[in-house]
């Protein structure tokens, strides 16, 4: 568990958690789940001494929960809110975040690498509580890029320190929300190689449990992305509801996050449209795949067809000499074999040429 003090243009890692609230500033609790489940206790007398309420036992199971889908809730003393995140699951089953799937091998298994774990913000007047899973790298990247901004001429604009714990709160599900639009290139890249592989005539595609895998990760991320798009947005009519500011300042930052709010929200209306489109150009390849088939099929077949109507007239003229009469015509000449080759093969040329022109045969009409 780390804490930290943000007040201003500070920002300062405290040893533990202080006997009360700094008087400027707010304080942010950063711990892994199993540790916020092991330390809970001492986080709850710490909120209640600091905001005079405490995490309702309900809300205390949902951040523990790792299979709880995104969600949004309030209360008269905090709002939560559980928000998937994007992560890699490395060779060891560890998970990391999605810096770690730019590589070759996980290139080639894009899909198979892909899990969401939730990461729960508890947001207070003065207090951010955001708990994260094993391995999260989410809060140690907020705490380097929040140290550099605390250096003095570091802040510019935007990127200044937050002011509040629902402005940090709405970075760090901007950068996770962001993970996923860096993933499009990885997924595409996947899908891309497949599809070539599903339209390629000389490739024997057998790798259909992959190709299950792939719409089931897209079909996953569908869920989630509906699931963070519902809770941004009950985030954003809760934050409409908030009692009008009583100064200039306030109503500025007030308004700073409504705006981070609709971006964010924009961001996941942009994943989970590139994740439909990924969905649908999935389904148009193995459409695609089957119909290259199906037409492939059918050539064979019409050839083969062709073959066999070309030489079964041939069939019955063998069939008509080989008959044991003695006055069958030319059987006695020494030139009726030739005379027989001679119309066979006029049959069959003049067979082939007229399947030739009927474009049964080939794919170029003859002049």
């Amino acid at each position: 568990m780390r804490v930290f003090h943000i007040n201003g243009d500070q920002f300062v890692e405290l040893p533990a958690l202080p006997a009360e609230l700094p008087a400027a500033g707010f304080v942010w609790i950063g711990c892994t789940r199993r540790v916020f489940e092991l330390g809970s206790p001492e986080i709850q007398d710490a909120l209640q001494r600091w905001t005079g309420g405490q995490l309702f036992e309900l809300h205390v199971s949902d951040l523990l929960n790792n299979q709880l889908p995104s969600h949004f809730d309030y209360t008269t003393t905090y709002d939560l809110l559980v928000f998937r995140r994007l992560a890699a699951i490395g060779a060891r089953g560890e998970t990391s975040d999605l810096e770690l799937l730019d590589s070759a091998a996980a290139a080639k298994r894009t899909f198979d690498s892909i899990d969401t774990s939730p990461v729960g913000f508890a947001v207070f007047d003065r207090v951010l509580l955001t708990v994260h899973p094993a391995g999260c790298l989410v809060r140690e990247y907020f705490t380097q890029r929040l140290v550099q901004l605390g250096q003095p001429g570091e802040q510019r604009g935007a990127t200044r320190l937050p002011t509040s714990p629902a402005d940090l709160m709405l970075r760090m599900v901007n950068h996770m929300v962001d993970g996923y639009l860096e993933l499009r290139r990885l997924l595409t890249r996947q899908l891309g190689q497949l599809q070539e592989q599903l339209l390629n005539p000389h490739s024997h595609f057998d790798d259909w449990s992959f190709l299950l895998d792939s719409r089931n990760a897209l079909h996953l991320l569908e869920d989630v992305c509906e699931d963070q798009r519902s809770a941004v947005q009950e985030w954003i009519d809760t934050l409409a509801q908030w009692p009008a500011p009583k100064d200039d300042v306030a109503a500025r930052e007030q308004e700073l996050l409504r705006v981070r709010s609709r971006d964010v929200l924009e961001h996941i209306e942009r994943v989970l449209s590139h994740v439909r489109r990924l969905e649908q150009s999935a389904e148009g390849a193995v459409q695609m795949h089957f119909s290259a088939l199906s037409n492939r099929t059918n050539a064979i077949m019409r050839t083969l067809t062709v073959l066999t109507a070309i030489f079964l007239p041939l069939n019955l003229i063998t069939g008509f000499f080989g008959m044991n009469f003695d006055a069958l015509p030319l059987i006695h000449s020494a030139t009726g074999v030739w005379v027989a080759f001679a119309i066979m093969t006029a049959v069959g040329l003049g067979l082939a040429l007229f399947f030739w022109r009927k474009r049964y045969l080939g794919t170029h009409r003859i002049p």
